[in-house]
């Protein structure tokens, strides 16, 4: 059974959404590859409560890893990508390229990024931590400037005006 319910953010209104009580996806307003509000389940909070402790924690500037419990869906390769975006240290970034070596496959990067841009737990799963291989920003879900936003926060620079 899905449920859902919407939070506050720095970034804007954050979409939580569980399967069977396990947190799997959260999605920015007008974020790329937002599934339908349908698929979206019930409105229910009680689910959330220890993920919105988290991002309470995590925008206070107090957490710097989730520990949060995760139910990913995604293909083997998705899943893959997504384990080692968690692996990204706060307030680092790595390059797709850099991701594809790790994954061992060198020649991956393209498909790296596809499966990035399809994170379904964005900020919790860190995708806005992976940059192009120059250190440009390159493609986000929810848009290059909240990416931005959310390096320049994890590496304590100001924040910028609330979204």
């Amino acid at each position: 059974m899905r449920q859902h319910t919407v939070i506050d953010s720095p970034y804007g209104p954050l979409t939580l959404v569980a399967d069977d009580g396990v947190l799997c996806g959260l999605y920015m307003e007008g974020q790329r590859h937002r599934p339908p509000e349908e698929t979206f389940g019930t409105p229910d909070d009680a689910p959330f409560a220890e993920t919105q402790e988290q991002l309470a924690a995590y925008f206070a500037g107090d957490l710097q890893e989730f520990t949060v419990p995760l139910r990913l869906h995604g293909t083997p390769f998705q899943l893959r990508v997504w384990d080692q975006l968690r692996r990204i240290p706060y307030g680092e970034t790595r390059t797709y390229g850099g991701l594809a070596d790790r994954l061992g496959n060198p020649k991956a990067s393209r498909a790296v990024g596809l499966a990035n841009g399809r994170n379904p737990v964005g900020i919790i799963v860190p995708c806005h931590r992976v940059v192009g291989s120059t250190g440009s920003l390159t493609g986000y879900g929810g848009g290059l400037p909240r990416k931005q936003r959310l390096l320049d926060f994890e590496r304590g620079a100001a924040l910028l005006p609330a979204y």
